[in-house]
């Protein structure tokens, strides 16, 4: 795993979250994959379409307390955020490889909307994404059902979406149908969306601690409102920790 020294992280602390993103990115992304100008185009498509100049935007309330707003996607869901990003690597590779895929997600609502949305206008991707009838909110439907292209294709199911997750997921286990049809799944489980939003709690980290300079690092107490706590699955990987010498400046990246 990555190592992050002191000099490092007060670096990162002066950047804008799509400049964070792309150093986050580039730890794990090496040269050889994603040659770093490609990446930071990449980056910088996927952020194209957010609403706020500065895709993320940390809100400052009374009492110490603040809110990261994560809602200014084309869907307004925070997971515009990485499955804005994993869609240009996907499709990146896919044209370098000259390869098509189906992508299968099962969705309680906005996933499948931010999917659609990350992927509609990607020639090497078709989308299939069950959602569960009568249980996404009336607009997360409208945002589902509405969208007119041939790569899209939209199914309501029966059951909620723990239900509908079962047959997708045995799906995805069987290694020879899903090499034969060429599917992949973007749900949370994706690694790539767990990577981008690792950058989540670094920026806000950054806007929220008040100094760097001190060891240990000042604490900042992180509450997500969450479902299924894919979200949560990045902040132990964005967890930085001093090691037991108390004389090192080198900060440790911890593996979630």
């Amino acid at each position: 795993f990555p190592q992050l020294d002191g000099e490092i992280l007060r670096r990162w602390s002066l950047l804008s979250y799509p400049s964070l993103v792309k150093e986050l990115c580039s730890l794990f992304i090496g040269p050889e994959l994603i040659p770093r100008d490609d990446l930071d185009g990449l980056i910088n498509r996927a952020f194209s379409r957010f609403r706020h100049q500065d895709v993320v935007r940390l809100s400052r309330l009374a009492q110490g307390l603040n809110v990261l707003e994560l809602w200014h996607g084309v869907t307004r869901a925070f997971k515009d955020l990485s499955l804005s990003c994993t869609a240009q690597f996907l499709q990146y590779f896919l044209e370098k490889r000259q390869k098509h895929v189906t992508v299968v997600v099962g969705t309680s609502g906005d996933t499948g909307s931010a999917a659609i949305e990350s992927v509609r206008e990607a020639e090497n991707v078709d989308i299939v994404v069950l959602l569960p009838k009568g249980r996404c909110s009336r607009t997360q439907e409208l945002q589902m059902t509405t969208v007119l292209k041939d790569n899209v294709h939209v199914f309501g199911v029966e059951g909620n979406s723990d239900e509908l997750d079962a047959p997708i997921k045995a799906v995805l286990a069987d290694a020879a149908f899903v090499e034969k049809h060429g599917l992949l799944s973007l749900n949370s489980l994706n690694w790539s969306r767990v990577l981008v939003q690792m950058a989540h709690y670094f920026f806000a980290y950054f806007r929220c601690a008040p100094s760097l300079d001190v060891c240990p690092l000042p604490t900042v107490e992180v509450v997500v409102p969450t479902g299924a706590g894919g979200n949560l699955a990045a902040l132990p990987g964005a967890a930085l920790r001093l090691p037991p010498q108390p004389s090192s400046r080198r900060w440790s990246w911890l593996p979630g």
